[in-house]
């Protein structure tokens, strides 16, 4: 694909400063990027690799000082940088149609235009909605719906009773509605497992990693509301409620009954213990282990959580405790021999 540099500023609603007439053949990074590719900077501190690059031109925000190429400005350059990846790498669109090695229920419901690839499985009662994408290898047990233009990826598997909203994507293998770890204890020390008996609901325009898990309710519901990213190996227990518009990291996991507000970030490998609420706008860093509910609008860090800041300063006395514990040691011994003096002068 060749395009003027023009054509794309037109295409993303940018600010052209420089010759639109220059050729772009596609999208590369600062680094990678050679004659005839458009670049983006999004984060300040690769500023210097902007003023060394041979990308014929940058993407950049309207508060970017000039370089000596062409740039894009927009007021949300990496929004734009999203929007150029489609116009140089657009989405593939199979053609409609039902794999031959694709197992139906007679019972089932499947709308029209809707891709279902080799060995794929409906069960009984299921519905899926129109221009959905099942590819090979996903399951879809008994009386689960799938919404319009959702895409399931390969190996992924939707259990029973199981709701997944409109434009949904669901890369490889990821469970949605595997059983709850529920269990009582029973008088001779054996855990007796308590039947899942509840359903997950995954709210329109959704999107849950690979090899994620989100377990079905023990009664009632866990559900994912619109808008929700959810990252690879990330593991959310029965009867959570995730808001609209969280956003969830690798290898983040969240026990039972956690409740999130609207636009929660929780970035890698955070863990929240259960039976807590979140609210809205929170962000945890990386490892924050979240013991109990916190109020909306915080960055919170560490384990157990914190205000980021008292973190920082926290972090920062941990690295002085050998230095503190040695002067507390020399502090010690002179105490020890001012009170020798004291008893032997008395």
């Amino acid at each position: 694909m060749l395009l003027k540099l023009s054509e794309i500023a037109d295409r993303l609603a940018c600010k052209l400063e420089g010759d639109g007439s220059i050729d772009i053949r596609g999208i590369a990074t600062l680094e990678a990027a050679g004659s005839g590719d458009l670049s983006f900077l999004t984060n300040p501190k690769y500023f210097n690799d902007a003023k060394e690059t041979s990308a014929s031109a940058i993407l950049v925000g309207h508060d970017c000082p000039s370089l000596a190429l062409a740039l894009l400005r927009h007021d949300n350059p990496y929004l734009a940088f999203a929007k150029a990846v489609e116009i140089f790498f657009p989405a593939p669109e199979p053609n409609p149609g039902i794999h031959p090695t694709a197992w139906i229920a007679e019972s089932a419901s499947v709308g029209r235009d809707v891709v279902i690839s080799a060995f794929s499985y409906i069960g009984d009662r299921t519905i899926i909605g129109d221009g959905v994408r099942l590819e090979p290898r996903v399951t879809v047990l008994d009386d689960a719906r799938v919404g319009d233009r959702t895409i399931i990826h390969s190996g992924s598997i939707v259990r029973e009773r199981v709701q997944i909203g409109r434009d949904c994507v669901i890369q490889s293998h990821a469970v949605i509605g595997s059983d709850g770890f529920g269990y009582a204890k029973q008088s001779n020390g054996a855990w007796y497992p308590i039947r899942q008996a509840g359903t997950v609901v995954v709210e329109d325009e959704v999107d849950v990693g690979a090899n994620s898990t989100i377990d079905r309710a023990t009664l009632g519901e866990t559900r994912i509301k619109r808008g929700t990213k959810i990252d690879n190996q990330v593991h959310i227990g029965h009867g959570c409620i995730l808001g609209p518009d969280n956003l969830i990291c690798a290898q983040v996991g969240l026990a039972g009954s956690t409740k999130t507000g609207s636009g929660v970030v929780l970035t890698g490998q955070v863990g929240a213990a259960g039976h807590l609420r979140i609210g809205d706008g929170t962000i945890a860093t990386p490892q924050t282990g979240i013991a109990s509910s916190v109020e909306g609008g915080l960055i919170i860090s560490g384990a157990p959580a914190m205000d980021h800041r008292t973190w920082l300063k926290a972090s920062v006395a941990y690295t002085k405790l050998p230095d503190l514990q040695k002067t507390v040691r020399r502090l010690e011994s002179r105490v020890a021999v001012l009170e020798s003096v004291l008893k032997s002068s008395s």
